[in-house]
């Protein structure tokens, strides 16, 4: 397998959330050039600020367009040379309970997290495919294992097919030195989480954890390094499961 130059060259996506810019800092920290890309171009600035390195460049990119996906990947190929790892993180999380889900609201959640890493896997993955190398992580979830406890139908079900588009795309570019993996979370110690649920529901949520505590954002920040290496050729299609023991298979 030939390695491009720009096997170092990664793109995130929701890369100013608390999780997508802890994968980002993991990145860099790990001497890879990123791209931190977002839709939201006031906390991307942010992000970047917060970051500061010299080795990270900002896209606004809207993951439910196929457009953005290749003007970033023009944009950063011109500068780097291509993009050899792509980690799709975008998503929405709600919490609507199942019967108050409205059509659009459905629409908007599944669009972000499942046709937005969908149009990643594609555009980045016949890019790599090009160059015969490319690692791919798509950011699934435990609520698309379980059907999700404290999270929305619409979330979990997205989450579940990414875990499905996962192995697809594995099976396609696996002949061409791509590989295809998922990271599937359980609840994490973020901003974001403790924003998301009251206090008397965070505690519930972490009574039920059978170790106890809520998971470290580093680390699967950690795990989608480990997935991005090159030497990563021989995990493809896997979903890596990091949920304290809530999911067991």
């Amino acid at each position: 397998m030939s390695i491009p130059s720009h096997h170092n060259v990664a793109l995130v996506t929701g890369g100013s959330g608390a999780l997508g810019k802890a994968i980002c800092k993991r990145l860099l920290r790990e001497g890879y050039r990123v791209a931190m890309a977002d839709i939201d171009g006031e906390a991307l600035g942010q992000a970047s600020l917060d970051l500061d390195h010299p080795d990270l460049v900002t896209c606004e990119l809207d993951v439910t367009k196929r457009n953005d996906f290749e003007a970033a990947l023009a944009v950063v190929s011109k500068r780097w040379g291509g993009i050899g790892v792509l980690v799709n993180n975008a998503a929405l999380t709600r919490t609507t309970p199942l019967f108050e889900i409205s059509g659009e609201e459905f629409d908007a959640v599944t669009a972000v997290a499942l046709k937005g890493t969908f149009l990643g896997c594609q555009v980045l993955g016949a890019h790599m495919r090009g160059y015969g190398y490319g690692r791919i992580v798509n950011m699934a979830s435990l609520a698309g294992q379980n059907g999700g406890a404290a999270t929305g139908a619409h979330y979990a079900a997205s989450k579940g097919g990414i875990i499905t588009l996962t192995k697809v795309f594995a099976r396609d570019l696996a002949a061409d030195g791509v590989t295809v993996n998922a990271i599937s979370p359980g609840p994490q110690d973020l901003d974001s989480v403790r924003e998301l649920l009251p206090p008397d529901k965070l505690d519930a949520v972490i009574k039920t954890i059978p170790v106890g505590a809520l998971g470290d954002p580093d680390y699967i920040a950690r795990l989608a390094v480990l997935l991005a290496d090159p030497q990563a050729i021989s995990a493809t299609g896997a979903t890596f499961d990091v949920n304290g023991g809530l999911y067991l298979r």
